[in-house]
């Protein structure tokens, strides 16, 4: 299909819901909050706007999340935070939880709520080496945007508010309340490569419940495609997609096959151009509501959810000879494996849902209470799929040749790996008064406290995927890594906000946290603003703040596997790890500073700067691997890592070209400085409305001790220091005239850079450095939607994310050395030909472009 005919069925299957509600009236309001909007988030005081905040808060609309063409959260909030960077693409677990961090940080270091209670984490750990790299945090793509009356962005250390998490801020998820109404909305898209063809269809609906009740409910579903990175495979051809064929006489070194020559013309025609791995294919199912009923003086709520997503993610390429009991004998091996290799997909089935209830109301003369209770739970099974058990086809194969045998030779192609369970029971009790004590304003008293229960399971896998080195692509977790893991934790707050002065604010609060597995802690705040006009106001903030790890990043444990290359991952203060130094994960602990200015020089125009400074020690960070073997040979010193590999009692898998470890560590120490800028100004004019916004944040990250340099390497410090850009700048104009809407956005990105390593061994270099910079240059993203309404209910929308398809850099190639066919000739060891980077902050699929239909009714 060509990408205009598919381009052409995407809107095809989104108008052709035209005919089956009324529909949704052109949007009117400003991409970002004009900060008249009463928050929750970032202070405890009552009826306190966004743009009187002492702490810096952002809000957005659901217009404005409604204009991002992919129906996801995630992207959301990248194309309108600038301090927002999320996850486009994962690698194995990864794709099914993309993560997102604030101000630089790991994603662990923002808290994630929903209706201002705090909502559990991902099930999943992020484990393969990069940024996002210790991720278990909560995934924003499970809240269906439409479920969303607004967010509120805390951009502030906060955990002597909030507790655990809030380091870098909170994202506060506000569900829609309405009693009456509703909205539905198709979403047709797809990528410029005619790859990720989504789909999405959203309905949200309000009920009325007896005369003070209501209850609002929210449908989604959403279905996407595959994309891929790259245009063929270095084990089966060369760059201009012509088969290797083996010379006569010896086999050169690095070469499969042996004398053979049967990679010349069996598999010639054999397309190898989608077999890369990229976005993993996924079908999301979810439920969520929002309701509540006031009594009269006592009002019962409860808000949850409950998901389901299937998804497939291609795994590497094995190349032909890899299920043969014979490398050189085509007849020895498994199916049809010989001729055109293998492409193994994982396949992953999540289970997830979450509530609360609670009750709020007032008591003893002016005394406000909220008591709620929220349980959350994440369930990820895995299988391996269209693969085969190379060690099982080898024995079977060997014993069929034996006298007198009827053993026919056979392997498994499917096997179950295992899976994880996350659990998160939380009990809150939030006690509010305001006294009259002669200030310029009320003083507030709130105090209240919080029970948190979490368990953590990794499953066993069964007997194919645990035996030797398990089928091909994802071995199951053994016996070894298999546990269950819990912990509990208390904690109570004291908070006052005081106004002592007329345009002065200050706001003071403390923590004590006490933790089963850590022991306890306290964590103070304080905020302070004054308004010296209408016009011109500061604020600053000062805080500490304690995280204890998740206990997925304590416990966690696995082999990551690529077609010829294998990465332990230690739980940190195993008997391995401990062999290497990897000791026992302990709490970090932060400081936190920010000052800025709130500016109105003329009427509806807002300016904020805000800067900050943020420092963490013992920062939990996921070394990079550590190699023992590269280029297929040991690594000079590697005796201690193969020492510890043995020690685990796994099997690996024969012919590794590249083995290493790696585990979480505490041997860092971190500032974070940057500044925060936000413009808003809507103009009228004659013929309509223009809201003009631009959002920027400058932000650098700096490893201050590296207590080992030897275990967390410059690889490592790069995942830190350089992986996210440096600058974000977001400018968006957005034009309403009658029922004509236009929304443009041009978001500008800075550098980013990892080191990457060659696959070549440090002898094939020719003393040249297998560590290179890889960089994604500075560049500026288009996004831009046109809508229109038919009539009061219903529009169409036509829009891209990323217009003029850029993607990143493509790794470069090595220069000066010797690469035989079969080997990656790239710097960053790169098993595809022509694959982008992956670290990029807008992603490597390019441009997206969609059309939707509104309705409401």
């Amino acid at each position: 299909m060509t990408r205009l005919s598919a381009l052409k069925l995407s809107l095809i299957l989104a108008s052709s819901w035209s005919a089956c509600a009324l529909a949704q009236e052109a949007p009117q309001e400003p991409q970002a909050e004009d900060g008249g909007t009463i928050i929750v988030t970032g202070t405890r005081a009552v009826g306190m706007q966004a743009a009187d905040s002492a702490a810096p808060v952002q809000v957005f609309s659901q217009e404005a999340l409604s204009r991002v063409g992919q129906p996801n959260l995630n992207q959301a909030l990248t194309q309108l935070v600038p301090s927002f960077t999320a996850q486009t693409q994962g690698t194995d677990m990864s794709n099914f939880s993309l993560s997102a961090r604030l101000r630089g940080l790991s994603p662990n270091h923002t808290l994630v709520m929903v209706n201002g209670k705090r909502r559990h984490g991902s099930a999943i750990l992020q484990v393969i080496a990069g940024p996002f790299q210790g991720s278990a945090a909560p995934s924003i793509d499970l809240i269906p945007p439409d479920a969303v009356e607004r967010i509120e962005v805390l951009q502030d250390g906060a955990a002597a508010v909030y507790g655990t998490d809030a380091i870098a801020g909170a994202i506060n998820m506000i569900l829609k309340d309405q009693s009456e109404g509703g909205s539905f909305k198709v979403t047709g898209g797809q990528y410029f490569n005619s790859e990720g063809e989504l789909f999405s269809a959203s309905g949200n609906v309000g009920f009325k419940l007896g005369e003070d009740g209501f209850f609002n409910v929210t449908a989604f579903h959403r279905r996407q495609n595959y994309t891929s990175n790259g245009t063929g495979q270095v084990s089966m051809a060369d760059i201009n997609g012509n088969p290797y064929t083996v010379p006569a006489g010896p086999t050169p070194t690095g070469w499969f096959g042996g004398t053979s020559g049967y990679y010349d013309p069996a598999w010639a025609d054999l397309d190898l151009n989608g077999i890369n791995g990229g976005q993993a294919k996924s079908q999301l199912n979810l439920l969520f509501y929002n309701m509540g009923y006031d009594f009269g003086g006592v009002e019962l709520y409860s808000f949850g959810d409950v998901s389901r997503r299937v998804g497939y993610a291609k795994q590497g390429y094995r190349p032909p000879n890899r299920i043969c009991a014979s490398t050189t004998d085509l007849s020895t091996c498994f199916g049809d494996t010989g001729t055109f290799g293998m492409v193994p997909q994982q396949k992953v089935e999540q289970k997830e849902y979450s509530f609360t209830v609670g009750a709020k109301g007032e008591f003893g003369g002016g005394w406000n209470y909220d008591v709620s209770t929220t349980y959350g739970y994440d369930q990820n099974k895995i299988w391996t799929i269209e693969s085969a058990h190379r060690a099982l086809w080898i024995e079977s194969y060997q014993a069929s040749l034996l006298p007198g045998s009827n053993v026919v030779p056979s392997t498994v192609s499917d096997a179950y790996d295992g899976g994880f369970k996350l659990s998160q029971l939380t009990n809150t009790l939030d006690i509010r008064k305001e006294f009259d004590v002669g200030m310029a304003g009320p003083l507030t008293f709130a105090f209240g406290g919080e029970y948190r229960r979490d368990t953590y399971e990794i499953m066993q896998g069964d007997f194919a995927s645990t035996y030797k080195e398990g089928v091909q692509s994802f071995p199951g977790y053994k016996d070894v890594d298999a546990g269950d893991h819990s912990r509990s934790s208390k904690a109570v707050y004291l908070n006052l906000i005081a106004n002592p002065i007329e345009g002065w604010t200050l706001d003071l609060a403390g923590r004590y946290e006490d933790y089963s597995d850590f022991g306890d802690t306290q964590i103070g705040k304080i905020t302070t603003r004054y308004d010296f006009s209408d016009a011109f106001a500061i604020r600053a903030t000062a805080s500490t703040g304690f995280r204890a790890p998740t206990l997925a990043e304590s416990f966690y444990s696995t082999v990551n596997v690529g077609p010829t290359s294998a990465v332990l991952q230690l739980p940190a203060g195993s008997p391995a790890a401990l062999l290497l130094g990897f000791n026992a994960l302990k709490p970090e602990k932060s400081t936190n500073f920010s000052a800025g200015i709130v500016v109105r020089p003329i009427p509806r125009l807002a300016i904020t700067i805000d800067g900050y400074y943020i420092k963490i020690k013992d920062r939990i960070s996921a070394t990079a691997s550590l190699p023992a073997i590269q280029g297929g040979l040991p690594v000079a010193g590697a005796e201690s890592i193969l020492a510890a590999i043995a020690s685990t009692g796994l099997v690996l898998d024969t012919g590794l070209q590249t083995l290493g470890v790696a585990s979480f560590t505490n041997m860092i120490d971190t500032e974070t400085y940057g500044i925060d800028f936000a413009a808003r100004y809507p103009v009228a004019l004659d013929f309509g409305k223009l809201d003009l916004s631009v959002l920027a944040n400058y932000n650098k990250t700096k490893i201050t001790d590296n207590k080992n340099t030897a275990l967390f390497n410059a690889q490592s410090e790069s995942y830190i220091e350089d992986a996210s850009p440096e600058y974000k700048v977001v400018a968006g104009i957005n034009f309403a005239s009658g029922p004509f809407n236009a929304n443009l956005r041009q978001t500008f990105y800075g550098k980013t850079s990892i080191l990457v390593r060659s696959a070549l061994s440090a002898a094939a270099m020719n003393g040249q450095p297998q560590l290179r910079d890889g960089i994604v240059k500075a560049t500026g993203i288009t996004d831009l939607e046109l809508s229109y309404s038919f009539t009061d209910n219903m529009s169409f929308s036509l829009g891209a994310n990323n217009l003029f398809d850029k993607r990143p850099e493509k790794p470069k190639l090595l220069e000066g050395v010797t690469v035989l066919p079969g080997q990656s000739p790239y710097e960053s060891g790169s098993g595809a030909w022509n694959a982008v980077y992956g670290h990029g902050a807008y992603g490597s699929a390019g441009g997206y472009y969609y059309a939707r239909i509104d309705f409401k009714f």
